[in-house]
């Protein structure tokens, strides 16, 4: 087989798919550009190079040898392409992207002179231009709004049926559109908007060609064209169907239905005049079904019929039809009375249960819709899709744009840059999908200019492919091919599209606003005030007033506090306090007001927004803890961020803190830690996701870390003021509930202070170094400041506040080997190391094992722990209180069921090493194991401890600060029973089943602890 000639081998390269064609066509026997040697001349070299330019340079070299052929003066536009850089890349990237309008050049071949004129990107055709050229094209030329029986449309007659003339006029107006789209860069939004203005000219000059083709005698009528969906928006594509609807009136004093038989005529012969095919080819198919009762009702109805059907019988999908729809021919006043009449319907005052619900399922069955096979290749309707992107955008319409305004525009870009100003849609969200709109239209675009067909699928065979990348700007590169680079950015975009999609249009929260009537979304004044007193606000002009400062102004953050407080507000109003719940959150919102993940996390997440006005309202613990540091919201955020922290964890955080800051500001980081681990907990606690044994274990893991790391700050300062190091080494003993695990959130940290000198030290110097490390541990963690403080109480230490603060190990012993006494020895059951010395801590343990679990615990020690859980309940029970309500002191409370089990440690851990534990609960459950407690008496005692440990902390949680006895107050007993995990309305049930379950337990202990 010869070697192909050097002249094809060169075309090759430079980009011909066919080069031998390619010389024949260039060569002397062409166009003559191209010689032995390559172009025969520079202006010859320019349009080659710009032929290889342009998506399928085969296509344009034979469409332009076609039209070279066809002018009556090919030597002219041959020189005008030499010289002319503008028409080059005009013309040739016409002929290279689309065969369709290659074909009308070449049968109308002095169209080209129209893509000579340099000045044609800077002419974009206005609408009227384009209506009066398209009229004049059917022989109708007017400057008025085309109507029934004027003379001017009476006259064009017979004229006016040639559908050629009507075809040829459209084909020419693409080609001058098409040579700015694909040379210049022509924003989509300004292509799409060309196209909608050209269809609504081609729609108006088909009405001068239907009325022409009626009989004079038909009864006169008025009818206007309505644009629906992509020609209603403004957003066509070049092979976009004409969507559209009729509306018409009888003349004044006509015949209703005459006119009405009349327009059905004539809209009937519209649709033909723009889809019957002729020579010149079709211009698209006109589409109306999206009329009332789609293709099953009348073509054409009065503007009552559409008004009652659109009151009566509209589906959800229709009003999002009508989202777009606008007049583009015929009658223009009807058309907009039709407007005036039908678009305020879009916008319901009214709730709409269904809304977010149909148009979310009629998406799905849009998905449902694609082939498997073209799911990686569909543009428009699979996953990532351009209806991905229009659908979240007209939900988002119809459910916030009952109330706000400025979101009623039809062009789906439009509508995103309303969303996002209004903050319904972060801006850094809404310029993604913007982007990825644009890029997916525009690659439909091409796809669609080729042949000018309807399609929304890229193809698969490579030369196609590669014709669409190529007219999207991608050529190949060290990275790839130029499809694959299409493909790639392709993918990128679409990934995006979709989560944004699922993130938006699946939102919990619009099926929320959309079932709110939109008074109550707009938040006025008046009406604002009969909801708030509605709801069950206290003071409804302090909320209104709370209201109106978060709500007022431009900013971004009163634009999206105005979507989402009318939602949140039944969730304050569902907890225990929604005034105070309301005031705190604007407290949040004024200090975090201007953080954008702040008002996104509120925008996107119903969850999150409930959790947290109902967090609010329900305690004025978090309240406090939020307001001292707003940024702390954002734990409800995500459920893992209500995981309580493992020690390990916290010691590494609150340690890590420490060695970064000096004295002072170390122990105000840590206090600002443990604050924000307090959130964590409560909000786990309230919300369910922490039963109360977790709760007390997660607070006292927290005190640990609070107690260790100042602990090293204190040793550090200490040894700095002595301008030497310690002396000695200092273990912290957690005792009581600190030492059970068993923390509430007022509870102080108990505490024995443990040291010992090291080798070589003065003891009594060493205790004396001790005792200054102890006291700046204390003073640290009880500075003034806005969190709250950890109060470290050292007074179960020998012989209590008498007592040297810190005593060392030897110390301890010798008190405990002479004086120690019964409650000692019980207070003792709890000790456990929380920070300082590990080694020195063990030590202690094993010197106290003895003292806490006794080889021998007579009648009369157990005589001693009654007497002194007597004189406890008579000395610390607050008189004039109801003893039944107190969760520590109470019958069958707390210090019952804790003094049972710790009696039972007492008087059997020796021998049973299952009692050798810190906590009530694993101590009960030991003494069943070993046979101690009857297993149901076990459960009772339980029961009785949850139930008032959760008590006792929901107090502190309602109201702040710590209480012991459940409230008389109706209101508050609900928050109570509420925080606890009752439902609304069970505050009665909540403290029968508390007296209930304490009122067994004091049975139990009764028959256990004073048997």
């Amino acid at each position: 087989m010869p070697s192909p000639p050097a002249a094809d081998l060169r075309l090759a390269r430079l980009g011909f798919a066919d080069p031998r064609t390619a010389t024949a066509l260039l060569g002397p026997d062409g166009l003559r550009l191209w010689g032995v040697d390559g172009p025969t001349d520079a202006g010859a070299g320019a349009v080659v190079a710009a032929l290889t330019q342009v998506a399928n340079p085969d296509l344009a070299l034979g469409a332009l040898a076609r039209l070279v052929a066809a002018v009556p003066k090919p030597a002219v536009l041959l020189a005008a392409l030499r010289s002319s850089y503008g028409l080059r890349s005009r013309l040739l990237g016409v002929l290279g992207t689309s065969s369709v309008l290659g074909d009308h050049l070449v049968r109308h071949p002095l169209e080209w002179s129209a893509l000579a004129d340099d000045r044609i990107g800077a002419s974009r055709p206005s609408a009227l231009g384009l209506r009066e050229q398209l009229l004049r094209a059917v022989g109708v030329d007017v400057t008025q709004p085309l109507r029934w029986g004027t003379p001017e449309v009476r006259a064009a007659g017979a004229e006016a049926a040639s559908l050629d003339a009507l075809r040829s006029a459209y084909r020419a107006a693409l080609v001058r559109l098409a040579a700015r789209d694909v040379v210049e860069d022509v924003a989509l939004e300004d292509v799409a908007g060309e196209l909608a203005d050209l269809a609504a000219a081609t729609l108006e000059a088909a009405l001068a060609v239907a009325y022409a083709t009626v009989e004079p005698a038909a009864e006169p009528c008025r009818i206007a064209v309505i644009g629906m969906g992509k020609c209603g928006g403004r957003e066509l594509n070049y092979g976009s169907d004409g969507d559209v609807g009729f509306v018409a009136e009888a003349m004044p004093g006509g015949d209703e239905g005459a006119a009405l038989r009349t327009a059905t005529r004539v809209a009937e012969a519209l649709i033909r005049a723009c889809s019957t095919a002729t020579r010149e080819g079709t211009i698209w198919p006109v589409d109306a079904g999206l009329r009332p009762e789609g293709r099953s009702g009348p073509l054409v109805r009065t503007l009552a019929s559409h008004a009652a059907y659109y009151e009566r019988w509209a589906k959800n999908w229709e009003f999002q039809a009508l989202l777009k729809a606008r007049p583009v021919a015929g009658d223009v006043e009807l058309g907009q009375d039709y407007l005036r009449v039908i678009a305020p319907m879009v916008w319901s005052q009214a709730p709409r249960p269904d809304l977010v619900a149909d148009v979310q399922a009629m998406k799905r069955r849009v998905e449902s819709s694609v082939p498997a096979a073209e799911g990686d290749r569909q543009l428009k309707l699979a996953p990532g899709g351009l209806r991905d992107v229009e659908f979240s955008v007209q939900l988002l319409q119809l459910v916030h744009g009952r109330a706000d305004e400025s979101l009623r525009v039809r062009s789906t870009l439009e509508g995103l840059d309303r969303l996002s100003a209004g903050g319904y849609v972060g801006a850094a969200e809404a310029e993604r999908l913007a982007d990825a709109y644009r890029f997916l239209r525009a690659v439909e675009h091409r796809l669609q200019l080729q042949r000018l067909r309807r399609t929304h699928t890229l193809p698969t065979e490579p030369a196609a492919l590669r014709w669409v990348a190529r007219s999207m700007g991608f050529r190949d590169g060290p990275g790839g091919t130029a499809p694959e680079a299409l493909l790639a950015e392709r993918t990128r975009h679409s990934v995006q599209v979709r989560r944004l999609h699922e993130k938006l249009f699946y939102q919990p929260l619009l099926s929320t606003v959309a079932l709110l009537p939109a008074d109550a979304l707009r938040l006025a004044p008046e009406a604002a005030r009969e909801r708030l007193e509605a709801l069950g606000f206290a003071d409804p002009a302090g909320a209104l007033r709370n209201l109106e400062v978060m709500t007022a102004g431009l900013s971004r953050r009163a634009k999206v506090l105005r979507t989402m407080l009318p939602v949140m507000l039944p969730w304050f109003a569902a907890a225990h306090d929604p005034d105070a719940g309301l005031l705190a959150f604007r407290t949040v919102a004024e200090h975090l007001g201007g953080s954008p993940w702040f008002l996104a996390m509120l925008r996107d997440s119903d969850v999150v927004a409930e959790r947290i006005a109902g967090l609010l309202a329900s305690s004025r613990f978090v309240a406090d803890l939020l307001g001292r540091a707003p940024e702390a919201v954002a734990i409800v955020s995500r459920d893992v961020e209500l995981s309580p922290r493992t020690p390990a964890a916290l010691d590494e955080e609150f340690g890590s803190v420490v060695r970064r800051h000096g004295a002072e500001a170390a122990a105000a980081a840590v206090r600002g830690l443990r604050r924000h681990e307090l959130l964590r907990i409560a909000c786990a606690d309230l919300l369910g996701t922490l039963d109360v044994v977790g709760v007390g274990e997660a607070l006292s893991d927290v005190a640990d870390a609070t107690v260790a790391a100042p602990l090293q700050v204190a040793e550090a300062e200490v040894a700095a003021s002595r301008g030497s190091p310690l002396d000695c080494v200092l273990t912290v003993v957690g005792m009581g509930r600190l030492g059970g695990r068993e923390q509430g959130y007022g509870s102080d940290a108990d505490v024995l202070f443990v040291h010992e000198p090291l080798d070589g030290a003065d003891d009594a110097a060493a205790a004396a170094t001790a005792r200054l490390v102890a006291e700046e541990l204390r003073r640290l963690l009880a500075v003034p400041a806005p969190d709250p403080p950890l109060v470290v109480d050292a007074d179960l230490r020998p012989e209590g506040r008498q007592g040297p603060l810190t005593l060392s190990l030897s110390g301890y012993a010798r008190y405990y080997e002479r004086r120690a006494a019964v409650w000692e020895a019980q207070a003792l059951l709890r000790a456990r190391v929380v920070a300082g010395d590990a080694d020195l801590g063990r030590r202690f343990m094993e010197l106290i094992a003895p003292i806490r679990w006794p080889a021998e615990f007579d009648d009369a020690k157990v005589r001693e722990v009654r007497r002194i859980k007597a004189r406890v309940e008579a000395e610390r029970m607050p008189r004039a209180v109801d003893r039944y309500r107190h969760t520590k002191l109470g019958p069958g409370a707390l210090a019952d069921v804790e003094w049972t089990a710790q009696l039972i440690q007492l008087q059997h851990a020796a021998a049973v090493p299952g009692l050798r534990i810190v906590s009530t609960l694993a101590a009960l459950d030991a003494a069943a194991a070993a046979d101690l407690l009857d297993p149901d008496d076990v459960t009772v005692l339980a029961d009785a401890w949850r139930a008032a440990s959760a008590a006792r902390n929901a107090l502190t949680l309602v109201r702040g600060r710590q209480h012991d006895v459940l409230p008389d107050d109706a209101r508050t007993l609900a928050g109570v029973a509420r925080a606890v995990g009752y439902p609304a309305g069970s505050r009665a049930e909540f403290l029968d089943s508390y007296r209930r379950a304490t009122r067994r337990a004091r049975a139990v202990v009764e028959k256990v602890f004073y048997a």
